[in-house]
């Protein structure tokens, strides 16, 4: 019996990133669905949950901390990673329950470190 691949969403507003972090996870031999807002990843929950989210901090309209927070309101505890490019936007968020805050430009190992740290992580901890 073959082992089902993780899978891995990735919101970010940046078709750039996506892209990227996209062409990295599959490489890794993750599943990857990537979505340019949290609106759009909302929209996908009936599908099913990841057993992870990357999403970005800052995006228009719902960042990545406000997604958050609608995920856990409604039920949903999902390990999430989250990235910003702005280190200013980083400072304050010690107070978030996820499983790490990078900051771009992304380290390769630093992110798949984070990846199996929030997909080890039980969901009940996220």
């Amino acid at each position: 019996m073959s082992e089902v691949s993780p899978w891995i969403a990735v919101v970010d507003d940046d078709p750039a990133v996506l892209k990227a972090l996209s062409r990295l996870l599959r490489s890794h031999g993750y599943k990857v669905h990537t979505y340019v807002s949290g609106q759009e990843f909302l929209a996908s929950l009936p599908d099913g949950l990841p057993d992870c989210l990357i999403v970005d901090l800052q995006m228009p309209v719902m960042g990545g901390q406000e997604l958050r927070e609608h995920l856990i309101h409604n039920g949903y505890i999902i390990p999430t990673i989250m990235i910003t490019a702005h280190h200013d936007a980083a400072m304050g968020q010690e107070n978030l329950r996820f499983a790490d805050l990078l900051l771009k430009p992304l380290q390769d190992s630093t992110l798949l470190a984070a990846i199996d740290r929030a997909i080890i992580a039980p969901r009940a901890d996220s």
